[in-house]
């Protein structure tokens, strides 16, 4: 779960918790902090989760400087790689995979991976903004709750998603035939590249037919479209995505989702309409005030919201068997932001918040704040990417790349302290 605009670390740390701003001063060297949650009060954004503080850890000090900062660090905030900056602006340079795009090819669903979210400009269909599969191949994020849900349900649904999703079919079934005829009819290159092209178009027909053999599955567990997916409200829109999201994971459609709330410099100055916010987010982290509410207020109702999706996210996973407990058992979400610390992040630091245990892998109900950036012990987003990497089966130890200001520092391996 990536929101834009970044997230202040003491507007997540547990309430009474006093830490030094690495903003002011980033080479603050800070001690290694490990403290249980359990008898303390999270702030109010992070309310929603309370029912869910023992499977909970809030990390906080891992930098991510090699991706440079800024309104939004788009694809490196999940890449953890560098980009430099275009006249001054935010780079949406793709130099890697991104941590999504790697889990999708660690454990491949149905679909490897399903980008969903929300964009401040209504008529956005796709965008690419923070997940790739490799270099110069960015993954979609589907803005649409509507075309979201053709897309994903649309051998069950009725309507226009349905004739959608027949058409497609349709389409497919044209074009292998032309595709068989025209493949005979080419050598060398030209045939090389038209096998890459046919092993593609195989991918996409195979799915079709993968869904086809599921059709029980969607039909049964699949979210039930309403007016929200078609609103112009952006929380409406959200709300929707992640209906479709955790219908998706649930339906066993992918296992590795990104829902994205405006992330990206195309959209980090969205408006929040919907909670009655009528001042954009770029406003906001410049200080703006809103009905006598001041900015950090005004960013811990936004952020609340978000919150609230999350734990609507893990009741949906935990009311669901798998194995000998249940789905959210074997499942971790984390959430952070583009933004890294700050509206003009410059990635001292980067706070996430974990939830779930990955069947007791993770060591949770914890506030754990790393030493700051490069004091020994200090670590990076790359670790925790790694982290997630090897939760999921993989061995490896490194990813995205090194920060060269931190040579001294081994940037390899998980976080240990993490893992049980």
């Amino acid at each position: 779960m990536v929101e834009s605009n970044g997230v202040r670390p003491e507007q997540i740390s547990p309430v009474g918790l006093k830490r030094d701003s690495r903003q002011e001063r980033p080479g603050a060297p800070g001690d290694y902090v490990d403290v249980s949650l359990a008898d303390r009060e999270l702030q109010f954004s992070l309310e929603p989760l309370k029912p869910w503080k023992d499977k909970l850890t809030i990390v906080q000090g891992l930098s991510g400087r090699v991706c440079g900062g800024g309104h939004s660090n788009n694809f490196q905030a999940l890449g953890a790689f560098g980009g430099g900056r275009a006249n001054g602006g935010e780079s949406m340079a793709v130099l890697g995979e991104t941590i999504d795009g790697a889990l999708a090819k660690t454990i491949p669903g149905i679909f490897p991976h399903i980008g969903l979210g929300m964009s401040k400009r209504v008529e956005n269909n796709v965008i690419y903004n923070i997940s790739a599969l490799e270099k110069d191949r960015p993954l979609p994020t589907m803005c649409k709750p509507d075309q979201a849900y053709a897309a994903l349900f649309g051998s069950v649904a009725n309507g226009a998603a349905k004739e959608e999703f027949a058409a497609k079919n349709n389409l497919l079934d044209f074009l292998r035939r032309d595709i068989k005829k025209v493949q005979g009819e080419l050598v060398g290159q030209e045939r090389e590249q038209f096998d890459a092209y046919l092993e593609s178009f195989e991918t996409l027909r195979n799915r079709q037919s993968r869904l086809n053999e599921i059709e029980h599955t969607l039909r049964e567990k699949g979210p039930a479209p309403t007016d929200k997916y078609t609103s112009a409200v952006e929380t409406d829109r959200l709300d929707a995505q992640f209906d479709i999201g955790a219908a998706s994971l649930i339906c066993g459609l992918t296992n590795v989702l990104t829902l994205s709330s405006a992330a990206g410099i195309r959209d980090f100055d969205v408006t929040f309409k919907g909670l009655g916010i009528n001042l954009d987010k770029h406003s906001i982290g410049h200080g703006g005030t809103y009905e006598g509410k001041k900015w950090d207020e005004l960013y811990n109702i936004i952020r609340r919201y978000h919150m609230d999706l999350i734990a609507g996210l893990v009741k949906k996973l935990e009311a669901v068997p798998e194995g000998d407990g249940t789905m959210m058992d074997n499942t971790v979400i984390l959430y952070l932001s583009d933004g890294a610390e700050a509206h003009h992040s410059r990635c001292w630091e980067w706070p996430m918040v974990m939830i779930g245990n990955m069947n007791g892998k993770l060591k949770t109900g914890r506030y754990v704040d790393y030493p700051g950036y490069g004091h020994k012990g200090h670590r990076t987003t790359a670790n925790m990417y790694v982290t997630l990497l090897q939760l999921a089966g993989s061995q490896r130890t490194s990813f995205g790349m090194a920060d060269p200001n931190l040579k001294d520092l081994d940037q390899h391996g998980p976080l240990e302290e993490l893992l049980v």
